[in-house]
């Protein structure tokens, strides 16, 4: 089932027994499970109308023993079920505590109570399709999958909330605010949210706007660290190197990201001669595109021969910090600082 089909149901008045969300991204299946509840119960039923489970707690046939008793107070009842054991690959015991007797739910579902909608929420890529009840559950098609989304969808799905809260934001200030927040939808939102408060109705979001307003990650700075020795630029590199001690950031911890560093910048180049696009770089090294851009653009001060003759002088540093042989902070200190000679 397709799930711009179901809320195109929900909004038409028609919600039928049961529901299966499952996938990895838990963000979306919430938010699907609020839109539920949104359009089936009014304000005020919802503290009564909705009873949750989780069946590492409590026997599925509880859960269906609640829907099928009629609401109290409410004109309809959301039975929510947390489970990955029930209709996963998962044994029929969590943890060896808890039976469950999967013959009262398939009796259930073979006559629903109208009054109530289950809806299951399992944290897997994929149902147990072995089971009878998923079976069924497949054939009355009720499944709606929630699979975590891509950079390119995420990057899309970042401007669309933007828009609903009539702001606009372009394709480079997302691709930098997925870069900064990763792909966790839950904090994704909640700094598009921030942004946005910030804009103003009717406003625009750009790269400088995500640069100002969310925090830059210890990677991030690391780049900007390097790309400042590699200008030739060492009053701003050893602020910035100043900057991530007072962080408290280990300076073993900086100098192996910078080796990380290098050695993106390194399979670019290889990746660039030949002919490899940004996209196809992106998916073969496991980065991000947009960390994939700023790496070609750095590349281009060091060639390929300087970045690996910068990744051995590193493992000899890393070596030397960590017996000792080395003052670590004056150690990389002085490596940063040759960066620039």
């Amino acid at each position: 089932m397709d799930l711009r089909d179901a809320i195109k149901e929900w909004k038409s008045g028609k919600f039928r027994p049961v529901y299966v969300l499952f996938g990895k991204d838990r963000y979306r299946m919430r938010e699907c499970s609020n839109t539920l509840i949104d359009l089936l119960l009014p304000q005020e039923e919802r503290e009564l109308g909705v009873v949750k489970f989780d069946t590492s707690e409590s026997a599925i046939e509880e859960a269906v023993l609640e829907a099928e008793t009629l609401p109290f107070f409410a004109s309809r009842k959301i039975v929510i079920i947390r489970d990955q054991s029930v209709l996963t690959a998962a044994t029929g015991k969590e943890g060896g505590k808890i039976e469950h007797a999967t013959d009262r739910l398939l009796a259930y579902l073979s006559n629903p109570c109208e009054s109530s909608v289950i809806v299951f929420h399992v944290l897997a890529e994929k149902l147990d399709e072995r089971r009878k009840v998923v079976k069924l559950l497949k054939e009355q098609n009720v499944l709606l999958a929630f699979q975590e989304l891509q950079e390119g969808e995420l990057v899309q799905w970042t401007i669309k909330r933007v828009e609903k809260q009539r702001r606009r934001m372009d394709s480079e200030a997302a691709q930098l605010l997925l870069a900064r927040t990763g792909t966790n939808m839950q904090q994704l939102a909640h700094e598009v949210d921030k942004l946005c408060l910030h804009a103003g109705e009717g406003g625009s979001i750009g790269a400088a706007d995500v640069a100002m307003l969310i925090a830059s990650t210890v990677e991030e700075d690391v780049f900007a660290l390097i790309d400042a020795m590699a200008s030739l630029q060492v009053d701003k590199a050893l602020k910035l190197y100043g900057e991530l001690l007072l962080r408290r950031e280990e300076p073993i911890k900086i100098a192996a990201l910078i080796a990380r560093q290098f050695r993106i910048m390194l399979q670019v180049k290889e990746l660039e001669g030949q002919r490899y696009s940004p996209q196809q770089m992106a998916g073969h090294i496991g980065l991000h595109p947009y960390a994939v851009k700023l790496a070609a653009e750095k590349a281009k001060k060091f060639s390929a021969t300087a970045l690996g003759n910068h990744l051995n002088r590193l493992a000899d540093l890393d070596y030397k910090m960590k017996t000792g042989k080395v003052d670590k902070t004056l150690g990389l200190e002085l490596f940063l600082l040759s960066l620039a000679a």
